[in-house]
């Protein structure tokens, strides 16, 4: 064998290492998830172990906030980084492709540097029977299966909601529930994953998604779940724009307290059942964390796990996420990169979810010229404490923003009008400050913060 026969062999062999030293990535996104959970609030009853055991691994972003409180436009802008005033996706029913047909989403990007790209259950907005999947972003994908209901609501209420806002103990075989089918799928792939080439694999968990449906041994030793605090007449200081913004949504809050009056304890059922969900939910990420630590990658995986907004379960006398107030867009938010992030750190700096798109890419260590509209959190991930200059922005319709720092939640809605609350005094946001002479100095901070991080309400060249 001749000598440059050798030394093809010798860098043929060192580029496979190199190759199959590239970190693979497992990418869950949870549906409706709250703060409201152990892993955010130790004191909470909803306990949420195996989530609590993935923050041991990496990083756990304690105010982490979601780019926009509705499932299309934020998962189109986290999936893509792009923020809904760059892309012009605001709503559920908004056509993302149409919107940004050349802009790579994180799972091409992945695609392009060489990885197997595999996926099941939500990823997407599952609206419109899957029509808003995007099959370029995956080289093979199980959907979502659709919802198995039962024969008729379970909640005993015809005159409240519909069945897909139903709640109870369903179905009987955890089997038959649509995310163990997506979990099933995921543990597989992590069983046997590609030869030869990393994996990029997405799990879509959809409960605790509405109907609160989980099957019976999720609801078996629950503690009673305490109502939230609520304060009478709270909505007397919202501004017009919160007024006009939450209508559409009154009808949840205003049908279970009218349910509550009639039937007693439905409330706490109801709550009870969104509590349920979480568990279930937890349930199926320890399946994941299970299968990844008795996999052949178990050591080489980078794992990523969000949530893609809250929800509120009559906290400000709201029943939904549709809003811009705390509840609706403080998320669970936690990255295990291994050698990168340490083991059970807690980053407390305000983020929101633009900044996974370019931390993925960075911490796999994949170029491109795409611009994004957040910045990578890798600082963050190897300390928690370091500089952060970079505002927590969500957005919810067009014009309607909010920030958050550590101290301050402030709002401006598209009409001008605005809200600001100060979490040191009143983390239930009870008291609008906006109109208070003395809080002009902090709300001149904060509206250029806002005009800082946030693009003009117009699609600009970052789409493509």
């Amino acid at each position: 064998m001749t000598l440059r026969i050798l030394l093809l062999l010798a860098l043929s062999c060192g580029w496979a290492k190199g190759e199959s030293q590239k970190p693979n990535v497992l990418f869950i996104v949870i549906d409706d998830m709250n703060d409201g959970i152990s892993l955010l609030d130790p004191k909470s009853p909803i306990k949420t172990p195996n989530l609590e055991r993935l923050a041991k691994r990496g990083t756990l972003f304690t105010r982490a906030y979601c780019i926009s409180a509705a499932c299309n436009p934020s998962r189109v802008a986290t999936l893509t980084g792009l923020r809904p005033s760059t892309s012009g996706v605001y709503r559920n029913n908004s056509d993302w492709r149409k919107a940004l047909p050349k802009r790579k989403t994180i799972m091409q990007q992945f695609r392009s540097a060489g990885y197997a790209v595999r996926g099941a259950g939500k990823i997407f907005h599952h609206k419109l029977e899957g029509a808003f999947h995007d099959n370029a972003s995956f080289d093979d994908f199980l959907p979502m299966a659709p919802q198995n209901m039962p024969a008729k609501k379970l909640n005993n209420a015809p005159e409240y909601g519909s069945r897909n806002t139903d709640w109870g103990i369903w179905p009987k075989d955890e089997k038959d529930t649509i995310d163990f089918r997506t979990t099933e799928y995921c543990i597989r792939n992590l069983k046997n994953p590609p030869k030869n080439r990393p994996i990029f694999l997405a799990c879509g968990i959809f409960k605790p998604h509405s109907p609160f449906f989980a099957p019976p041994n999720y609801h078996e030793a629950l503690p009673p779940i305490p109502k939230p605090k609520r304060l009478e007449n709270d909505w007397s200081d919202l501004p017009s724009g919160a007024q006009n913004l939450m209508n559409r949504t009154k009808w949840f809050w205003r049908g279970m307290s009218q349910l509550e009056r009639k039937t007693p304890g439905s409330y706490a059922a109801f709550l009870e059942a969104y509590a349920a969900c979480c568990r279930f939910a937890d349930a199926q990420v320890g399946r994941l964390l299970d299968a990844l630590d008795n996999s052949p990658i178990a050591k080489n995986t980078i794992v990523v796990l969000w949530s893609d907004h809250g929800f509120h379960l009559g906290e400000k006398d709201h029943i939904e996420k549709f809003a811009l107030w705390e509840k609706a867009n403080h998320v669970p938010f936690i990255i295990s990169a291994p050698g990168v992030a340490k083991p059970g750190s807690v980053c407390e700096t305000p983020v929101d979810l633009t900044v996974l798109y370019p931390t993925l890419l960075e911490l796999c260590g994949i170029q491109t010229s795409d611009k994004c509209d957040g910045p990578s959190a890798v600082p963050l991930l190897r300390d928690p404490g370091a500089l952060w200059p970079y505002p927590a922005i969500s957005t919810y319709g067009k014009g309607n923003h909010t920030i958050r720092t550590k101290r301050w939640r402030y709002i401006r809605y598209a009409d001008g009008s605005e809200e600001l609350y100060n979490h040191d005094y009143d983390p239930n946001e009870w008291t609008n400050l906006a109109k208070q002479p003395s809080m002009v100095p902090t709300l001149s901070k904060l509206r250029a913060r806002i005009a800082l991080g946030q693009a003009a309400d117009a699609v600009s060249d970052l789409r493509r």
